[in-house]
């Protein structure tokens, strides 16, 4: 087991370039399990989600090969349509399979999924899409399975909650299905617009991505082809929530300021500067902070995987703050490990008001799932005295080399083993 060891207070400087997404990259990778030739992704990010979406594929037929910067997948081997309940149970994204699986061979058994515990996100508006498109399924002893032998049709499907999960689990299956489907309340993330353009790419014909009525016209067959991943919106959000906590000039490149438009306008009333550009932005700050409320919504709204950086932003604002949690139940998990660096936070259902403090101090924490550990870095990062964050594995799932971009801002972090 390691941790990080932080040494707070110094003020980041300098420049620090965003990796693929996340969030992006996991449906992609998916989504190369339907084409009939292989396919490519460049500069996907050094994840252990990744690794793990790799080894789900890869145990189901799929030749997974990686040379420099590139993974190359090809499904034309696929013979199995049942992954291991212990890659499953690692990661909500594996759930995604499904769709691909039932459209490509019209069976699927899937163990119930894993991932962080931020809340119950069920999976019954992905079966409930299934059925519509004429597959059978059958839930037990910890397994979804679905039939489809004679192909998926297509249909309308209302989704009741606008889910990314599901909007993109449904885009993958209505790609080869037979006839037309319309997803209506469909998620309108940029990370949804990816998927659409490498499906597209492939020779999809899908319409819509990006708002919240997408229209998908099956075809026949995909063909394989070679796609870049949009850049990382959260961790681009980390490191400018990073920069204005801790204080200092940072230039953060390969960003789309567009897909982060509530982040830029708190930050902003938070009294930070932040400086535009075509790819990049500029955050600036002395560390003194306004305490700003927010509430977190389905994109285009303040992204929820924003939402425990931006509470350690706070907790140094010179008043309170109302942080609302309006998409997972369970996201406040990390408002004790604040506390025990000297945050003043109170969390009322679904609502935290924090009182600003002057500093934090610094302490030994836990990440409790991955934007929790982002958050407290960050805080590790603008504390006083030294901080220790556990718990890792959070962290390794969604960031890529987080350790090594901080030192070249200057940040006092190291990475050791635990004693």
């Amino acid at each position: 087991m390691e941790k990080l060891v932080i040494h707070g207070g110094r003020p980041l400087h300098g420049h620090v370039r965003v990796s693929s997404a996340k969030n992006a990259v996991l449906p992609i990778i998916v989504a190369t399990l339907l084409p009939s030739t292989p396919a490519s992704i460049i500069d996907a990010p050094n994840l252990d989600d990744v690794s793990t979406i790799c080894s789900v594929l890869e145990s189901l037929g799929v030749k997974v090969t990686k040379e420099d910067n590139v993974l190359t997948f090809d499904a034309s081997m696929l013979d199995k349509t049942e992954a291991s309940y212990e890659l499953m149970s690692k990661m909500r994204a594996s759930f995604l399979i499904m769709g691909p699986l039932l459209a490509k061979m019209g069976h699927a058994k899937i163990a119930l999924p894993g991932g962080c515990m931020i809340g119950s996100r069920p999976i019954d508006l992905h079966l409930k899409a299934f059925e519509a498109m004429g597959a059978e399924i059958n839930v037990g002893n910890g397994f979804v399975e679905g039939y489809a032998p004679h192909g998926l049709k297509g249909t309308t499907i209302y989704l009741d909650f606008p889910s990314v999960g599901a909007t993109e689990n449904i885009l993958m299956a209505a790609a080869t299905a037979e006839g037309r489907t319309i997803i209506e309340n469909a998620a309108e993330e940029p990370e949804i617009v990816d998927l659409v353009t490498f499906l597209n790419s492939m020779g999809a014909n899908i319409k819509g991505a990006g708002t919240n009525i997408i229209r998908v016209e099956g075809v026949k067959e995909l063909q394989g082809i070679s796609h870049t991943v949009i850049p990382d919106r959260i961790e681009a959000g980390t490191f400018m929530i990073g920069a204005a906590m801790v204080g200092g000039d940072v230039v953060i490149d390969n960003v789309l300021t567009e897909h982060l438009k509530p982040l830029l306008a708190k930050l902003n009333e938070a009294g930070v500067k932040v400086i535009k550009d075509i790819d990049s932005v500029r955050v600036i700050s002395d560390g003194h902070i306004r305490s700003t409320d927010i509430k977190t919504l389905p994109y285009p709204g303040f992204p929820t995987d924003l939402q425990a950086q931006f509470m350690a932003l706070m907790t140094i604002g010179n008043g309170i703050s109302k942080i609302t949690e309006t998409v997972f139940e369970n996201r406040f998990m990390h408002v004790g490990e604040l506390q025990r660096m000297g945050a003043s936070i109170q969390v009322e259902g679904r609502c935290a008001i924090v009182q600003g403090v002057p500093f934090l101090n610094g302490a030994f924490v836990r990440a409790t799932d991955l934007r929790a550990g982002a958050a407290l870095t960050i805080a590790g990062l603008a504390a006083h005295g030294e901080t220790e964050v556990g718990e890792l594995h959070h962290i390794d799932r969604g960031y890529d080399h987080l350790v090594e971009k901080l030192q070249g801002l200057g940040a006092d972090i190291v990475r050791v083993d635990r004693d």
